[in-house]
């Protein structure tokens, strides 16, 4: 396992939620990390939170905008890891009422934001580097109704992974996928009913609770750290997806 002490990190979501749990993660390792977010204000908010435990810029890009995604890594230049975990609330309506609008916009933000993504860190990924992308429970546990897309774009991500492992080797592409995580979105996406959900959740699953984003971090730093991994699906779920 290789350190990453002085590596350069990039991680898009690290504002809040699992990113900011992974770039607090890599901090404590030694890594400088550059977190990256749609929201200037949450991103100086973010970069406050996390100083103390070292060296952390923001800066501000929209994933669904590839001139954005461009400027990132033209003002990061050289870096070791890229680590996307930014994300909106899914679709959830039955297909019979779905809003292909706003379809297109989580299509757009979730999985062609991870291709603009690849496409412009190839251009400064140092050699021996990884990407890692962020999939999900919706794949192996789909809502029903209204699941259909969001577990759609959640599969895509580990097939994706594999053809650029390919594509990009040496470079190093993998995928990770959690089960639910207790994070700003769910606030978002149920409100007040966060904590009945996560309550009846957490005492089905093996895990008995419902994850945090340290407990998601160790994943992203082990595919950083673990220069055979590549292609791959790492799950940590708590055993979510056998219940």
């Amino acid at each position: 396992m290789s350190s990453i002490t002085g590596k350069k990190i990039i991680v898009v979501g690290g504002s809040s939620g699992i990113g900011f749990g992974v770039a607090a993660a890599a901090l404590e390792r030694g890594a400088e990390v550059v977190i990256a977010g749609r929201s200037s204000d949450r991103l100086k908010a973010a970069e406050i939170r996390l100083a103390e435990a070292g060296r952390v810029t923001g800066i501000a890009a929209d994933m669904a905008n590839e001139a954005d995604v461009a400027r990132l890594f033209d003002a990061v230049g050289a870096f070791d890891h890229l680590v996307a975990t930014a994300g909106t609330p899914p679709p959830n309506d039955p297909i019979g009422e779905t809003d292909m609008d706003f379809v297109r916009g989580f299509v757009d933000g979730k999985l062609i934001g991870a291709v603009m993504l690849a496409k412009h860190a190839v251009r400064t990924l140092n050699k021996g580097g990884s990407m890692i992308f962020t999939s999900g429970i919706n794949k192996d546990r789909p809502p029903v109704p209204g699941g259909s897309v969001v577990s759609a774009v959640a599969g895509s991500f580990s097939y994706f992974a594999r053809a650029l492992a390919l594509e990009l080797a040496p470079t190093r592409v993998n995928i990770v996928s959690p089960g639910w995580v207790d994070t700003e979105m769910w606030d978002e996406i149920v409100g007040a009913a966060k904590t009945g959900y996560f309550n009846e959740m957490g005492a089905r699953i093996p895990a008995g609770r419902i994850a945090r984003p340290a407990d998601i971090a160790p994943a992203y730093l082990y595919l950083m750290q673990n220069a055979f991994m590549t292609g791959e699906t790492i799950h940590i779920d708590g055993g979510q997806r056998l219940v």
